[in-house]
């Protein structure tokens, strides 16, 4: 029998995994990081850590004074250019929760929801006496 020669037998052994950090979104499960892990490899519109990126950025911007969105909404900001807009995040993670599983979908959105949840929160009525 011959010898199969060491490159051929090397080509077909799947690359060993970098020990690069993984990014984490807090409150999903293996299951649900896993398969985010695998849509950002496999969509064309998607690059590794995408997804907690656009979490982090929405997270981030919904925290904001109100005055602070009320003037980003009104005039635009101009930092969206280099640090990401968070907007665009927000309609990201619709994307990738349309793409995902039922199950794990439900997990990513319910995390999302509370998010949107403070971002939904009526502002306080305007008092022109307090100062």
């Amino acid at each position: 029998m011959p010898r199969r020669r060491p490159g051929r037998i090397r080509a077909g052994i799947p690359r060993h995994r970098t020990l690069e950090a993984t990014p984490v979104i807090d409150g999903l499960s293996s299951r649900a990081l896993s398969e985010i892990f695998r849509l950002e490899r496999t969509r064309n519109y998607l690059q590794p850590g995408d997804v907690s990126a656009a979490m982090r950025l929405w997270k981030d911007y919904v925290h904001r004074p109100e005055r602070q969105l009320w003037h980003d909404y009104e005039w635009g900001n101009v930092h969206w250019y280099c640090c990401g807009d968070p907007l665009e995040a927000r309609a990201l993670l619709d994307a990738v929760m349309q793409a995902m599983s039922p199950r794990n979908a439900r997990e990513l959105r319910r995390i999302v929801s509370r998010f949107d949840a403070v971002w939904n929160q009526p502002s306080p009525p305007y008092d022109p006496g307090e100062g």
